[in-house]
């Protein structure tokens, strides 16, 4: 099969127009012609996986390994030392990312992972409605993402509506009409600006709300007689 046969049905499943502007989700590298064997999707790339990997494989992420301009290709240094390893093995590589944010992942998460069913997704915000009170909250969110602690900030006692945006939403506070928030990588200021605003945050953690792309992908392509290789890259991050 080609890359770009498979390129088709992946924008039948998330259509690559519905990107962000800043975003660049699509074709990394490799050429629409080239043949491919076999294909692998993961949350990210990293050495470990790629090393794995044969030729002719085509590797799907979410999250794009080109994504600002690249000036020069300078081999010792990121993403250029991927991308070499890319060309060498005659591996191809598509990114999805704000696309599938918006049609797949959001959603997902807050139905299948957090439960809430009623959940209704605007563009990058899942909002439903809650009755609990926030430590309820914070205790559904760490079971549901098997997590050992979380960073909250709570500003209500009584939690009746939540907006959820997997990845790194931080950019979105002031956008967000709820009395709680989950998102992933929250920066100080995000929290000041939350706080002034009366909005409870709990961080869910940018690749703990995000590794379920993989399995997402994989069961919607087999829906187009396609069988994908899941293979989840490792959170970059430890506890001590």
């Amino acid at each position: 099969m080609k890359v770009k046969e498979i390129y088709n049905i992946l924008d039948e499943i998330s259509p690559f127009e519905l990107q962000e502007s800043w975003d660049n989700s699509g074709l990394q590298i490799g050429s629409s012609d080239d043949e491919v064997d076999r294909v692998v999707v993961s949350m990210d790339i990293d050495f470990e996986l790629l090393s794995s990997l044969d030729v002719k494989t085509l590797v799907v992420t979410h999250h794009p390994l080109i994504f600002k301009g690249i000036k020069e290709l300078d081999f010792s240094s990121y993403p250029s030392n991927l991308i070499k390893e890319f060309i060498k093995k005659d591996i191809s590589l598509i990114s999805m990312h704000t696309n599938f944010d918006k049609t797949h992942l959001n959603s997902y998460v807050a139905k299948k992972v957090l439960g809430f069913s009623s959940a209704i997704c605007e563009d990058f915000i899942c909002y439903f409605e809650v009755d609990k009170s926030f430590e309820e909250m914070v205790r559904l969110v760490k079971e549901a993402f098997s997590l050992e602690k979380v960073r909250v900030l709570k500003c209500k006692e009584r939690i009746k509506s939540v907006a959820l945006t997997t990845g790194a939403g931080g950019s979105l506070i002031k956008d967000v009409k709820a009395d709680l928030f989950l998102t992933g990588d929250i920066k100080y200021h995000d929290a000041m600006e939350a706080k002034s605003l009366g909005l409870s945050l709990i961080d869910i953690e940018h690749y703990s709300s995000e590794c379920f792309f993989g399995q997402i992908l994989a069961d919607e392509l087999k829906k187009n007689q396609i069988e994908a290789i899941i293979s989840s890259t490792k959170n970059p991050f430890g506890l001590i």
